[in-house]
């Protein structure tokens, strides 16, 4: 894994996801420690962030890791007109390691064929999140103690969604059933469904959720994002297509378990937060042990 980009889930083999999920285990137990005092890392988003930016720098600076960059493209040299392919090429000579948020599909994927120091994807529009990936499997396996068979709802915005589009092809070297919940125009696009097909998962589209959570191991929430609409109105009419209380819990599996990328808007009722399968701000926690893990990976300062 050793200078090795990671632009998509699919970069990386299941024996690697293994690998990194068992090194954020090990980072957890003890998360401070100097493995990156030798190294400065950039974190360039050109998109607003706080869960996905805020975790990789505390991953650094636990690590002893230096961060250059910046949290929006307004406070960057984009503002004056320079190209995609100067910032990288140029912040590639300051850096060992380059974390690039951006809002166009297939931004991040242009980084690593220009870029001579490894890139990571922290998201590019709406195609791929591989590092919030990463941190949902280790998450998924520690609260069900494995990733192997197991029922997961996905629910909300599946069409923009780049979180769900990385945990459907992550998960999907796992054996599990799939049950998609959203609202007709925001159902998960064919080209993931054709994946799945291909790879004989079995997946259901549902567009009730109360209805099916009592089978459930894994319930996915997804906020509906305004900004991926060109239509507000189009957006108004979905915002709110599915919010979880905790009165929908009641007969649900002991085992399940309520995730979501955050950021949260109106699809967690407020009352979910002190149930015992609300797992959420844990999942967040977790992102910095997988970044960690992930960094150390690339960088080879552990094997």
């Amino acid at each position: 894994m050793k200078n090795k980009s990671l632009i998509s889930i699919n970069d990386f083999t299941k024996e690697e996801y293994f690998r990194v999920l068992d090194l954020a285990e090990e980072f957890q137990k003890n998360p401070n420690q100097q493995l990156l005092s030798d190294y400065v890392i950039a974190s360039l988003f050109f998109e607003p962030s706080t869960r996905t930016r805020l975790s990789f720098e505390t991953a650094i600076q636990r690590l002893g890791g230096k961060v250059i960059g910046f949290s929006e493209a307004s406070s960057s040299s984009v503002s004056k007109g320079e190209s995609l392919k100067d910032t990288i090429l140029t912040v590639s000579r300051y850096a060992d390691l380059i974390i690039m948020r951006h809002s166009i599909e297939g931004s991040a994927r242009y980084a690593s064929e220009v870029s001579n120091k490894p890139i990571i994807n922290a998201g590019d529009g709406s195609n791929q999140h591989p590092t919030q990936c990463l941190l949902d499997l280790y998450s998924i396996r520690k609260s069900q103690g494995t990733l192997e068979n197991l029922n997961l709802f996905l629910v909300g915005d599946l069409k923009y969604g780049r979180t769900v589009h990385s945990l459907l092809m992550a998960m999907s070297e796992f054996n599990p059933v799939f049950n998609f919940v959203s609202p007709p125009t925001l159902r998960m696009p064919q080209e993931y469904k054709d994946y799945l097909d291909e790879k004989g998962i079995k997946y259901y589209e549902h567009h009730q959720l109360d209805d099916n959570l009592k089978h459930a191991d894994i319930v996915y929430m997804t906020r509906v994002q305004r900004e991926r609409f060109s239509d507000p109105m189009e957006y108004e009419k979905v915002k709110n297509a599915y919010v979880l209380n905790n009165k929908m819990l009641d007969n649900t599996k002991e085992n399940l378990r309520i995730m979501h990328p955050l950021p949260r808007v109106n699809e967690i009722d407020t009352d979910v937060d002190t149930n015992p399968k609300a797992y959420y701000f844990e999942q967040a926690e977790n992102g910095v042990y997988a970044r960690m893990a992930l960094m150390c990976l690339i960088l080879g300062v552990v094997k």
